[in-house]
Formats: structure tokens, C-alpha cells, sequence
């Protein structure tokens, strides 16, 4: 398991290690260079708090409750012991949320006098050298790429800088920033901004929606899907780290800091479940700034966009890391801005859809957005059939998928009810022989009364399960698959490997997936309860529940005979569909009250 706790703001984010040691830092944002990116390096830059002998102390690692503040306990053999206390502020302050690209923390003595080593490495970025250190008054100060990283601290600045032990005799505090200072007392500033954060992170939980059923893991994968949120712009990210390879030594190793468009619907929908219609209308504002580009220079959109809507690209192999686990290549940025999706027009029709069916988004039913929603509607026909890429994003050998076919026949779909409502009514599209066109595609594609990749392709995909979940009206064709996915797709022969998925097992760029991911599995769970079939639907997710590590964050593949988790982490994608099937499991809070 992947032994690292996420804490962030909306604004930054960090992993930090159970042992006490932030391991992964990009400022001043999340898809910028790393700061710290020991995760990735033993030379990739860091920001210790340890023992004189950290392999021999035992530690521990928590949340406060309903908070995204991480507590980490470290206990040594002689009975001493200390914690540390990491989070990024965030609060309401003066009408607005207050959310700087600072991260704070408190060390402080649980038991006897323990002796601490701070250690604190930043480097200039993805060039692995180190940030020169500038020494101040009460602080210190890095210089990287012409920008200030400034250390707070009421430890001696002695200690600091030659990484004395120092005797743990009452609480040291230090605040980490980029770009500013703090001015005031750093005990008094650090103490007011836990205690604000500590109320605005269970006053947000308060305001979710939950299910009846698995309360905890949903609400901390709230937490965790909220800190993907770049509110700056409204963006969602894929994952807040890069390169974290699928596979142990392979090659399938992707920066994933970006706004996957596939990934829209699905994520909207979970905080559509949860209540927060706040992150609901940024995103949406978000994709319409990027599907207006259309009336510009671009033809179609591209499948990932930056947090600031350009594209990723050049994607470049770092040959000075070396790797998690010595997985290499390191990448930063990624090609898959230059592919061909066809379902994402399905996928942001289905995206777009609450603006016609929420009253809450009355005000964003413009005559502009049902022109985009028609462009959509043009865009999605034009794709049905034709060959591309595809949702997992095949660099070679392009061809027809059913999952972007499906996607069109739910999109088109979508367009309809629309038109029912009242919307789109100067569309000029027949959805009604466009959904058809679409429906034949997808029989081309069924054999053995299931959905197979495509008209060209009999293998099976995990994705497919989204035909029971998004109402394809052949009820047979859904059972079909979605049983041939759980038989023909499942990891391992049984015991405990039940429940999790592999995406496909067909040959591609990298060879064949070794490990389940994550959020197949919950879209089986999903597929399973819309056919009745609920115990079933039980059992998966009970086992798929054991792939978070030891504070609840999911990464996106995951080995169960090995325990290991694998791919980017925490993954958006994994905790979306947790939320989603655990909403979907569960009964109506009615029949428990």
C-alpha cells in the first residue's frame, strides 16, 4: 500500500509519508515542477521530521475526523514520542475562501523528551537541484525559478539549516509559503489557521450528502476528491501526482495532473449525489470555457486540458529520476492531448445535462449553452463508427470502440429528453435516426449476446459496464456483459481477488495489464444494482473496499494478492466511484429513520 496521507487546500496540494516527510510538492500549483519529489527520487527533494533512528520507531497515521488535517504519531523504542500535525489552510475570510499556497506544521511532544531531526531539501524542479538556501531573521529562504520558498519556524535556525538532533521540548511550528510572508507570531497564526480549518473542513462535511451506507469511506472520499478541485479555475484533476507506474519496472508511467473531459460526467454526478453544487458549477464553467473554443480555430476538443485550459504537451521523459520503485520513465505532461475521444462529446452532453433537468442551474439555460449543447449534438453524430483512440487512450492502432459509441447513444439520448423538456428545439440533428445509427454500431459489436470492444474487436472491456448504468434500453445486452465482464475480466481464480476487474486483457502499447483498476470494479457494483442483481453488488464492494490504504485514499490499480497498490494516487477516478456505487448500494435514508 501506498503509505502516504494527502493533505491541500484547493489550491496546493502535498503527500506525506507515514513516517513524517513530505514527499510530493508542485508549486505553486498542482501540475507545476515539484518542490519535493522524493517519491519519485531518493534525490528528489524533501521535508523531514524524524527521529535519530526512524527505522526502528513505529508510526502511525490518521485524520482528524471529517477534516483533511493529517496527524502523524511517531513512537520510539525507549517510550518517547511525538506527532505531527500537517495541513494547508482553508477558510472563509472577508466573503471569500481563503486558501493560500502555504502548508503548516506542528511538532509536538506526546511523551518523554524526544529528539527530532528536521530536514528540509526543496529542489528547483524537474532539473533535481537543489533550491539555494538564503538564511533570515526568523526564517529561511529558497530561491527557485526566480520565486521565494520561504520557511517559518520558531525552531533555532542553527538547527535547521545544519540538521542538528534537537531535544522535542515543547511544540515547533513551521510554516512553509510560496511568494509571501507571515508577518505575525507563527505560534498564534498557525494555532487560529488549525482551529478555522479544522471547523470549515467538518462545517463542508456537514454539508454533503451521504448514503446510508458506508459513511466513513464516502466522506473521506469526498475529502480526498474535493482537495482535486483547482477552484482558481474550476478544474478537477486526474491525480495529484505523476508517474506512480501502473506496473512495478514498466513503462506505463503518466502525469496525470490534469482535466481529463472523459472523466466530467462521472465526476459531476458524484457531487451531484453529495449535495455540493459550489464545485458542480465551477467545473461546469470550466468545460464551457474549453467547449467554446470551438467556435474558434479547433474542430474537436481534445480528450485532457491543463488547469489553465491549454494542453499538456510536449509529454517529456525526465532521465534524471529515477522512478518509484525504479520505474522509469519519469514523465511530466502527456500526449494524450493530441488524441482523437470521440466520447467526449457523448460524455459532455451528459456533463451539460443538469443545466436542462436542475432548477438550481436555472441560470446558466442561455440561448448560448443550447447552441453549444446542439454543437455537441453534431459532434456526437459525426463520431458514431468512426475509429479512435478510446477511453483508455490506445497510442497505436486506432479503431472503432463501443465505449465512445455507447457514449454517443448516451449523449443523443440525453439531447432527446432535452427537446422533451422543451431545450434545443431549433436542433436540426434527427436524434432519432442518429441514436439508431448509434444502437446498430453497438449490435455490430454484440457476440454472444454481449458487448465486445468493437465490430473488429471480441475482447471485453470493464467500461462496458456503463451500458447498464446509463439505461441502454436492450436489458439483455446489459445482463450479457455485464456477467461476461465479471467471469472473462475478473483478477485471480476466487477467494480473495473477488471483486476486482481488469479494464480489459488485450494486447496494447505496453503489452497486457497486470493489475485491477479500481474503478471498473465499482462500476460492476453500479451495473450490478440497476439489474437487480444486489447481493452480487455486495459482495464486490466489500472486497473492493479493502484496496484504500491505512487513512482511506484509493490509487488507481490495485494488485490484491500482493496488496499493492499501484498508478497514480490518490486517483480521482478510484474515489468517484467509490462515492457513486455507495450511493447506488444503498436504501433510501427513509427506510432507516
Amino acid at each position: 500500500m501506498y503509505p502516504y496521507g494527502l493533505i491541500g487546500n484547493c489550491q496546493i496540494s502535498a503527500l506525506i509519508s507515514d513516517q513524517g516527510s513530505i514527499d510530493w510538492l508542485c508549486l505553486p500549483r498542482p501540475d507545476s515542477p515539484p518542490v519535493f519529489g522524493r517519491i519519485l527520487d531518493p534525490e528528489g527533494g524533501y521535508f523531514s521530521v524524524s527521529s535519530p533512528a526512524p527505522e526502528k520507531a513505529a508510526t502511525t497515521q490518521r485524520y482528524l475526523p471529517n477534516t483533511n488535517i493529517l496527524v502523524t504519531t511517531v513512537s520510539l523504542p525507549n517510550g518517547d514520542s511525538f506527532q505531527i500535525t500537517d495541513f494547508c489552510p482553508r477558510f472563509e475570510q472577508y466573503g471569500r475562501t481563503y486558501r493560500p499556497a502555504a502548508l503548516f506544521r506542528i511538532v509536538e511532544p506526546l511523551s518523554g523528551t524526544p529528539s527530532i531531526r528536521v530536514c528540509c531539501r526543496p529542489i528547483s524542479g524537474w532539473e533535481k537541484e537543489p533550491a539555494r538556501l538564503i538564511r533570515g531573521s526568523s526564517h529561511v529562504r529558497y530561491d527557485i525559478r526566480g520565486e521565494p520558498l520561504r520557511l517559518l519556524t520558531n525552531m533555532p535556525l542553527t538547527y535547521l539549516c545544519e540538521e542538528s538532533l534537537v531535544a522535542l521540548t515543547s511544540r515547533m511550528y513551521f510554516a512553509l509559503t510560496w511568494g509571501l510572508g507571515i508577518e505575525d507570531d507563527i505560534v498564534k497564526v498557525s494555532h487560529e489557521f488549525l482551529d478555522q480549518t479544522t471547523k470549515h473542513w467538518r462545517t463542508w462535511v456537514k454539508h454533503c450528502s451521504i448514503p446510508v451506507l458506508y459513511q466513513g469511506e464516502v466522506i473521506r472520499s469526498a475529502l480526498a476528491l474535493k482537495l482535486h478541485c483547482y477552484e482558481d479555475t474550476g478544474a478537477i484533476l486526474a491525480a495529484l501526482t505523476s508517474s506512480l507506474p501502473e506496473q512495478p519496472g514498466g513503462g506505463r508511467n503518466w502525469d496525470y495532473r490534469y482535466c481529463w473531459l472523459r472523466d466530467a460526467y462521472f465526476s459531476l454526478s458524484t457531487f451531484h449525489n453529495l449535495g455540493h453544487f459550489e464545485e458542480m458549477e465551477g467545473f461546469l464553467k470550466f468545460l464551457l470555457n474549453i467547449a467554446y473554443t470551438l467556435d474558434q480555430s479547433h474542430d474537436r476538443l481534445s480528450p485532457v486540458y491543463t488547469l489553465s485550459q491549454d494542453l499538456p504537451i510536449p509529454e517529456t521523459e525526465h532521465q534524471n529520476w529515477e522512478g518509484f520503485a525504479q520505474s522509469r520513465p519519469v514523465r511530466s505532461r502527456n500526449q494524450a492531448a493530441e488524441h482523437v475521444q470521440n466520447d467526449v462529446y457523448g460524455e459532455m452532453i451528459l456533463t451539460l445535462a443538469p443545466i436542462f433537468f436542475d432548477d438550481r442551474f436555472f441560470d446558466l439555460r442561455t440561448k448560448e449553452h443550447e447552441e453549444l449543447v446542439a454543437k455537441l449534438v453534431h459532434l456526437c453524430t459525426r463520431s458514431i463508427s468512426q475509429p479512435d483512440a478510446g477511453l483508455w487512450e490506445i497510442r497505436n492502432g486506432w479503431k472503432e470502440h463501443s465505449f465512445t459509441n455507447l457514449m454517443c447513444w448516451a449523449g443523443l439520448d440525453r439531447a432527446e429528453r432535452m427537446q422533451r423538456a422543451g431545450f434545443l428545439q431549433s436542433l436540426s440533428v434527427d436524434l432519432d435516426g442518429a441514436r439508431t445509427l448509434a444502437v446498430q454500431a453497438l449490435e455490430r459489436a454484440t457476440k454472444g449476446g454481449a458487448l465486445r470492444n468493437g465490430p473488429s474487436d471480441d475482447t471485453y472491456d470493464a467500461a462496458l459496464a456503463q451500458a447498464a448504468i446509463l439505461g441502454f434500453p436492450n436489458r439483455k445486452v446489459c445482463e450479457a456483459t455485464t456477467g461476461e465482464i465479471l467471469r472473462e475480466l475478473m483478477v485471480g481464480n476466487g477467494g480473495e481477488d473477488i471483486g476486482f476487474v481488469y479494464r480489459y486483457l488485450r494486447q496494447d502499447d505496453f503489452g497486457t495489464p497486470q493489475a485491477g483498476f479500481v474503478i471498473c470494479s465499482f462500476w460492476v457494483v453500479q451495473a450490478l444494482v440497476k439489474l437487480g442483481r444486489l447481493s452480487e453488488a455486495q459482495q464486490v464492494m466489500s472486497r473492493v473496499m479493502t484496496a484504500a490504504n491505512s487513512v482511506g485514499l484509493l490509487s488507481e490499480h490495485f494488485l490484491p494478492h500482493a496488496r499493492l497498490q499501484l498508478g497514480n494516487f490518490p486517483q480521482a477516478y478510484s474515489h468517484v466511484g467509490l462515492i457513486n456505487a455507495a450511493f447506488a448500494l444503498s436504501p433510501p435514508w427513509s427506510e432507516m429513520l
